[in-house]
């Protein structure tokens, strides 16, 4: 309930502005937030899966979530640098560092967060593994992903 009225309220300060002729600010409050989900391991952040998820974010006008696989909040010198490149290039993204198995990770967020419009991994074996370490290739939950995955694998 409370939803719908943060959205009523979102309507209602969006016909504000339109009636005062502002309609490009009326237009970006009635904008659903687009988002893009870079997935990574700590240390293994390769600069062409980065460069994919931020050429996106572009060319469709999304903000980029960057999940980061660490056990702890590291300094990580290509994510460093790859954080000033977004921030030079003016898109908007969120950091978050988790602990735990990639894949479940990247399931569990987009199946949490609306917008997401699809998530952005490197090629790994692990990608194909059941997090509990039995094996399975593509389980049930991987299969049922809430949106797109997209796979950058390393050039042959």
């Amino acid at each position: 309930m409370a939803r719908l009225g943060k959205k009523i309220e979102d309507l209602m300060s969006a016909i504000s502005f339109a009636e005062e002729g502002e309609f490009k600010t009326a237009k970006e409050m009635l904008k659903e937030e687009r988002r893009v989900l870079l997935a990574v391991k700590k240390g293994q952040m390769d600069k062409k899966t980065f460069r994919y998820a931020v050429n996106a974010c572009k060319r469709i006008g999304a903000h980029l979530d960057i999940l980061c696989i660490s056990p702890v909040e590291v300094a990580d010198p290509v994510l460093e640098e790859c954080l000033s490149e977004i921030k030079r290039e003016g898109i908007n993204y969120r950091l978050m560092y988790k602990n735990g198995c990639l894949k479940q990770e990247i399931i569990d967020y987009t199946n949490s967060k609306k917008g997401v419009l699809f998530a952005v991994t490197e090629s790994s074996d692990y990608l194909n593994v059941d997090c509990r370490g039995k094996g399975k290739k593509l389980s049930e939950a991987w299969q049922n992903l809430k949106c797109p995955l997209v796979v950058v694998a390393d050039g042959v």
